[in-house]
């Protein structure tokens, strides 16, 4: 999947989309969020830890979080800079 591939996909879901970025060497401690995120790197890496597991996502990569997953967010010397698309659990809800 591409850049517009993403932001074409994300929006027919019903969210909305901003940049993001970490900076290198960040590692942001568990935490939930309110709403659902979906995150599609452009540069860098992100690791997320859900679960006891990590992943780490890469250029062209995407990743869901639905509201209220606990996770950790971290990145190394290269940081990330991502799409971030957020809506929340009642437009998901509206949007099937």
């Amino acid at each position: 999947m591409n850049r517009a591939e993403f932001e074409a996909a994300v929006r027919r879901e019903g969210y909305d989309i901003r940049d993001g970025e970490i900076k290198p060497d960040e590692h942001r401690a568990s935490h939930v969020h309110d709403f659902d995120a979906r995150l599609f790197v452009l540069d860098g890496h992100l690791t997320l830890v859900r679960d006891q597991q990590r992943e780490t996502f890469g250029p062209g990569a995407s990743c869901d979080v639905p509201a209220g997953t606990a996770h950790e967010e971290h990145t190394e010397a290269d940081g990330v800079r991502y799409l971030a698309a957020r809506r929340s659990p009642s437009s998901a809800a509206a949007a099937e």
